[in-house]
């Protein structure tokens, strides 16, 4: 496992050694504990190292945005630019799983190092042999990109358990934070398609209530879990990539298609 501690306003540059050119998109609650009779409002954030501006609530930038509760799924509806993205009441008490997918987005990479060190940072595989045996030049390397992301809220005592959601990627928690005994961790599986992922790095973000971000690097096992120690008091972001061939059709395509799980939870006090 490595380790890396962020205060203030620092970049995390270390991980990739050339440096770090990736961004996360996560979903941020304003807490991860809500009263059952109080709005649950949450941004969407892009960034690095767990800090990133909010995002408004566009229509023709997401594909799914909802929240499940108890086994409803409710779509979250809000005035385009809302920030936060997210402002909904009449929850019911229990365990809310916020779900978002984003639309695909277009990326040009100018620097065959700067993909380079992006793949290094997220174990992506050796890029310069898949990029030569596709038999694709190194110059205005283009990807796609989708964010697929979830966020774990307890409304009121916040029972209940996460599920899959169908989206292409995604984290499964397996730990209730909010209800289970957290002194073995919290336990998240990972999913691509219909099948776990094992072997897989997943990044951990995870802030106190200072605004200190420690990120640490961790590996699922055989059946696609990752298991994480987590202390009171924190927020946590996990986060995984996959990189997927892409064929081009024509000069601009997309030569690479990249698919981002991310989830979001806190541990209370």
């Amino acid at each position: 496992m490595k380790t890396l501690k962020i205060i203030g306003t620092i970049a995390l540059l270390a991980l990739a050694g050339k440096g770090v050119f990736a961004h996360e998109f996560w979903i941020d609650p304003t807490a991860f504990v809500v009263a059952p009779d109080a709005m649950l409002a949450a941004d969407l954030r892009v960034g690095e190292a767990y800090r990133g501006g909010p995002q408004p609530y566009l229509t023709q930038s997401f594909t799914r945005f909802e929240i499940v509760q108890n086994g409803n799924t409710r779509p979250v509806t809000g005035r385009l630019g809302n920030i936060p993205a997210l402002q909904m009441g009449d929850l019911s008490e229990g365990l809310a799983v916020i779900v978002h997918e984003t639309t695909g987005q277009m990326l040009t990479w100018t620097g065959w190092d700067r993909f380079l060190a992006f793949a290094d940072h997220k174990d992506l595989g050796d890029v310069t042999a898949m990029q030569a045996a596709r038999a694709l030049d190194q110059i205005d390397v283009t990807e796609v990109y989708i964010r697929y992301a979830k966020s774990l809220v307890a409304m009121g005592d916040g029972a209940g358990a996460d599920a899959r959601m169908g989206l292409r990627t995604e984290f499964v928690a397996l730990t209730n934070p909010y209800r289970d005994d957290l002194t073995t961790g919290f336990a998240a599986q990972l999913w691509l398609d219909d099948a776990p992922r094992a072997d897989v790095q997943v990044e951990v973000f995870a802030k106190d209530p200072d605004g200190v971000v420690t990120v640490s690097l961790y590996r699922t096992d055989a059946e696609g879990i990752v298991r994480l120690p987590v202390a009171a008091g924190m927020r946590y972001m996990i986060d995984a990539v996959v990189l997927e061939a892409v064929a081009p059709m024509q000069p601009g395509d997309p030569e690479w298609r990249t698919l981002w799980a991310n989830m979001t939870f806190g541990v209370p006090d």
